[in-house]
């Protein structure tokens, strides 16, 4: 026995040893690719020498003798910290990520490559001003210089994920970067998947009166009845099979829900304390580790610019310089439609035009698949734009037999200039100038707010197409392909694109909100990103004379949700304080405890409190009572409460209370039926999943930030070292907007919001402050892969200063870059 104990413990010391070596191993081969910042390199390619001098929160300031060494700089420093990142996104783009994860990314891939945005990006280059396209090869050959380093120096190939994925990596080319701009529009737009949901629901509600209550139009003057979409495809079903998106990380396809959101405003001299003008900018994507953001300063020839870029793309796209401020938020313009085209039935090769029937654009593409055959595709393309497969958004549910779907969008351009636009915009001193550097933008569709020293203005920036007057869904549902007045008319002008200049208010801004009242075919878009945010942003705008950079960033965290303080009082009309108590125990005392603490609630959307945690699950069990009997399967894909629908139908706007009756059961409920219906599936589901204890609840345990790795935040053990999840406050609709995620187990879960968040004042422009919500490096081993977290959570900023004396007074690093001797 002794001797079996022996061998048992020396088995157990040599597994623990062998564990222990595995680790270390594992960390040493991980850690050699953490950057060396304090470092001095060779390079080729470069004319003159670099610093890139990293402030203590490891903001790298970027020095040089001309531009194109600056941008130099930039791509090296981007490559130091978030190559992974900038590779899987370009791999994205290219429709080539089942070379590196096999399978389970071939759906994405064949998508992207239907979409053949990167061809599309490699004839842009042509359309490039000389500048820009020497910025771009400067860049992308000081991202080459980091991949020769890392290979030269062994350095654990750049990032621990290379290691896990053994592919190649190709050099950075200037294509490259334009291609990502692109891949940013693809995640900002979502007007095809809204377009195919309202044709989807047309077909499914009788009463087409019902189709304004559950997809309003953002408040404002009404638009001209139009068709059923049974009369523009007729012959579908009225209920069809649901197809989910792919529920990749990796994938770049998001429902209109989840398309990009935003905060933005300025207030001109007068309204500000200091006596310079203000901007504040948070712009809204969907959560990763690290975030989408990082933050940059490059002294460039005309000046210094600070602010948000993303890897990959030289620019900076919110920030500043000395003369001039500049944010973004999504404009919501309808810059997508879906065209139904029908197949000449003698030849599947050909598809109907005005002019009778015309052959396909084709090309094969072949998709290579780790540890699995190559696929093979053939692309095609119609007059409208690439012909798409029926599963994405559930396109086949609405195109008939006999018909493909085809898609027309404004950053399908082969001669997309964006990017240059983006650079004009680091030159700009002047608010004029900043309008006039838009003009060459064309796709994500943005608004633009500037500010300059004297000045405040927001502009529309991006292609807007120019539509018939006598477009049969105005662009709203998917139209015949064939009739010629469905199709786009080119662009409308750069003047068209709505621009508010120097308002007499002093005040101005933008949280996704509806911007102008004009008419189609020049009315920008039918669908706007939020009703709710902009009526608490007016509240705290008007409340102040004048403004200050703290008061911005008080409205910029600011989680008082309007919707609640707007709906409660009328889906609660009838279930305040009545009847008498009941017995502990009972869902009736469940439910007066719950009307009780909502009762005396303020509507803050606070990460402490137990009351917005019953406010959301009423609101989301009410909407599925509402919506369940009418739309059947589909209600699945109303996932987010809309606070317009809940407001038409108990104002019964319309006879929009129709809804509340179940249509399969005899009695006629009534809305105060349903809400307190609604309100006990609401605390069923919050005792089995949170407990009965309602007073002890907390919304932050529900509204965790996910800012999960999208490669390998679901793998075991590895997710607790890549993930960052944050308790947070905010929600759906307010200023520190927070966006659930509306499915699932989780469905309350902070996946979307202000990666980004800066306030600049220009009566002193470097007490001007930024955050992003994680950290500059993308090595979950680095202190600085999630440093500025906890700062983003509690609402805390950092100088964002172009002061090089206080950037070099405790930097993190000085990595200099020496041009190689000829």
């Amino acid at each position: 026995m002794a001797v079996v104990f022996r061998w048992l413990m020396r088995i157990a010391t040599l597994l623990v040893v062998l564990a222990v070596i595995g680790v270390g191993g594992a960390y040493w081969l991980a850690s050699r690719s953490l950057p060396d910042y304090d470092d001095t390199v060779r390079v080729p390619n470069l004319g003159a020498e670099v610093e890139i001098v990293r402030d203590n929160a490891n903001v790298p300031h970027i020095f040089g003798e001309s531009d194109q060494d600056v941008f130099y700089g930039l791509g090296f420093a981007h490559a130091q910290d978030r190559l992974w990142q900038m590779i899987t996104m370009r791999r994205t783009v290219q429709g080539r990520l089942s070379e590196v994860f096999g399978t389970t990314t071939v759906r994405i891939d064949r998508l992207l490559r239907r979409f053949d945005l990167y061809t599309l990006s490699v004839q842009s280059l042509q359309a490039l001003d000389p500048k820009t396209r020497a910025a771009l090869d400067a860049y992308a050959a000081g991202v080459n210089a980091r991949l020769d380093q890392i290979n030269t120096e062994a350095l654990g190939r750049g990032a621990p994920e290379m290691l896990l994925f053994d592919a190649p990596v190709a050099p950075w080319r200037a294509a490259d970067s334009v291609a990502l701009v692109k891949l940013m529009a693809l995640q900002l737009s979502g007007h095809l998947d809204a377009e195919v949901k309202r044709a989807r629901t047309s077909l499914a509600l009788p009463d087409q009166k019902r189709l304004s209550d559950i997809l309003p139009d953002a408040p404002g003057s009404g638009i001209a009845a139009l068709p059923e979409y049974a009369q523009l495809a007729p012959g579908l079903p009225q209920f069809a099979a649901n197809i989910p998106l792919d529920p990749s990380p990796l994938s770049p396809f998001k429902s209109f829900d989840l398309a990009g959101a935003s905060n933005a405003w300025a207030a001109a001299r007068d309204r500000s304390a200091s006596g310079g003008t203000l901007i504040a900018n948070d712009p809204h994507l969907g959560f990763t580790a690290p975030t989408i953001w990082y933050l940059a300063r490059l002294e460039l020839q005309s000046g210094g610019v600070i602010g948000g870029t993303i890897p990959g793309i030289p620019v900076v796209l919110t920030g500043r310089s000395s003369a001039l401020g500049w944010g973004i938020t999504s404009s919501y313009a309808d810059d997508q439609d879906v065209y139904i085209e029908e197949l000449n039935p003698d030849n599947s090769e050909e598809y109907r035009t005005p002019d009778g029937f015309k052959k396909f654009a084709k090309r094969a593409s072949i998709i290579t698949v780790k540890d699995a055959d190559p696929i093979t595709l053939t692309l095609r393309w119609t007059d409208n734009g690439p012909v798409l497969p029926g599963s994405h958004y559930n396109l086949a549910a609405i195109t008939p037999p006999g018909h493909v779907a085809a898609l027309n969008w404004t950053a399908l351009d082969p001669a997309d200039t964006s990017i240059a636009a983006a650079m004009q915009l680091m030159e700009a001193k002047t608010v004029e100038e900043g309008i006039t550097a838009g003009e060459a933008y064309i796709a994500p569709s943005q608004n633009l707010t500037l500010v300059d020293v004297n000045t405040i203005a927001m502009k529309t920036i991006g292609a807007l197409p120019a539509r018939d007057a006598a477009h049969q869904s105005q662009g709203r549902m998917p139209t015949p392909g064939w009739i010629a007045a469905n199709r786009w008319q080119g662009r409308l002008p750069y003047s068209a694109n709505p621009e508010f200049l120097s308002p007499r208010g002093g005040i101005i801004g933008n949280t996704n909100n509806k911007t102008v009242d004009r008419p189609f075919p020049n009315h920008v878009s039918f669908l706007w990103g939020d009703t709710q945010r902009i009526q608490r942003w007016r509240n705290l705008m008007q409340r102040r004379q004048v403004h200050t950079r703290d008061s911005f960033i008080e409205a910029q965290l600011d989680t008082v949700s309007f919707t609640a303080r707007s709906l409660l009082p009328l889906i609660g009309a009838e279930l305040w304080f009545t009847g008498e108590t009941a017995p502990e125990g009972t869902s009736e005392r469940q439910r007066q405890r719950a009307l009780t603490l909502l009762a005396g609630w303020s509507g803050e959307m606070n990460e402490h409190l137990p009351e917005p945690l019953i406010y959301a699950a009423w609101l989301r069990a009410l909407q599925q009572r509402l919506i369940q009997d009418e739309l059947g399967a589909l209600a699945e894909e109303f996932d987010h409460v809309d606070p317009l629908f809940i407001e038409r139908v108990f104002r019964d706007v319309d006879g929009a209370a129709a809804w509340c009756d179940v249509l399969q059961s005899a009695p006629k409920e009534t809305c105060p039926d349903m809400a307190r219906m609604a309100l006990d599936d609401a605390l069923i589901w919050i005792n089995e999943t949170w407990g009965t204890q309602l007073e002890s609840l907390r919304w932050g345990d529900a509204h965790q930030a996910t800012h999960d790795h999208q490669t390998l935040g679901e793998v075991p053990v590895l997710r607790y070292f890549m993930n960052i999840r944050q308790s947070t406050s905010g929600g759906d609709n307010t200023l520190l907007r927070g966006r659930t995620r509306g499915t699932g187990p989780d469905p309350f879960a902070n996946v979307h919001g202000a990666g980004f968040r800066g306030v600049y004042d220009f009566a002193d422009p470097d007490s001007s402050v930024f955050i992003t919500s994680t950290g500059q490096s993308g090595h979950f081993l680095s202190h600085h892969y999630d440093d500025l977290a906890q700062l983003w959570r509690r609402g805390e900023y950092i100088p964002m200063s172009l002061d090089e004396e206080l950037a070099r007074a405790a930097p993190v690093g000085i990595t200099k870059l020496i041009p190689e001797a000829k």
